[in-house]
């Protein structure tokens, strides 16, 4: 049985600002996946744990968050934090007996890069294959 997942995307605003270009008509003319909500922040480092596990209780099967680049961060250490926020997700995830790959961190150089295009693309696939949400029944 497929499904449409809801996947929400948190974003560095320095990530993520050309690839928003045009109001994101450019990524969805690089086949970045309809399923994926992006929500830009100004820094991955501000996001909070609990933020990222109210997107699942606000109907999303999947969340990733892309920052800079661990050695390039433009806020120093925001992505190294960001990363270990999701870490403890990922771990609570486990604990509560739900996928643990449902969350991810990815560092990406600044810019509409085919690796921002790839890693969505990844994630819509990662959680087709593991359905909806336990959250979400």
């Amino acid at each position: 049985m497929s499904f449409d997942p809801a996947i929400t995307l948190f974003s560095c605003h320095y990530t993520s600002q050309q690839s928003c270009a045009e109001e994101g008509s450019e990524l969805e003319k690089l086949g970045f996946p309809e399923s994926i909500k992006l929500v830009r922040v100004p820094c991955t480092g501000k996001l909070q744990i609990t933020t990222l596990l109210d997107a699942f209780e606000e109907g999303a099967d999947g969340v990733y968050v892309v920052g800079c680049p661990e050695d390039g961060c433009h806020n120093v250490k925001g992505s190294a934090r960001a990363a270990k926020r999701v870490t403890a997700v990922r771990d609570a995830l486990v604990e509560l007996g739900v996928e643990a790959g449902r969350v991810e961190m990815y560092h990406l150089p600044r810019g509409l890069h085919p690796e921002f295009v790839a890693k969505g693309k990844e994630m819509d696939s990662r959680i087709r294959d593991l359905g909806p949400s336990p959250f979400n029944g």
